[in-house]
């Protein structure tokens, strides 16, 4: 049961990086967003597979399909962080 609600807490923020990648492919500026929260929420997914990797090899606990959802999590958020520096080079040309 655990597991269920971990996947619907997981799915649910994940459900908002792919918007969150488009507008800024397509917006190309970096205005609006926050480095510094991108990179605590990659650091909280990356915490999520350390914990699942760490329960698996040191508890015997199976990894489960809980885990294919931080893979896909932290994978949107590192494209919106280098999509975010992208940005950052843009604006700049732009003067910005």
């Amino acid at each position: 049961m655990t597991e269920i609600f971990e996947a619907i807490m997981v799915i649910c923020f994940g459900l908002s990086w792919p918007l969150s990648v488009y507008k800024s492919w397509k917006s190309r500026t970096a205005k609006g967003k926050s480095l510094l929260f991108e990179v605590f929420i990659a650091i909280g997914y990356v915490s999520g597979i350390v914990g699942k990797i760490v329960g698996a090899v040191a508890f015997d606990k199976p990894i489960t399909y809980v885990f294919i959802f931080y893979i896909i999590n932290i994978c949107m958020v590192t494209v919106d962080i280098c999509l975010y520096f992208r940005n950052v080079q843009l604006d700049k040309r732009r003067g910005k």
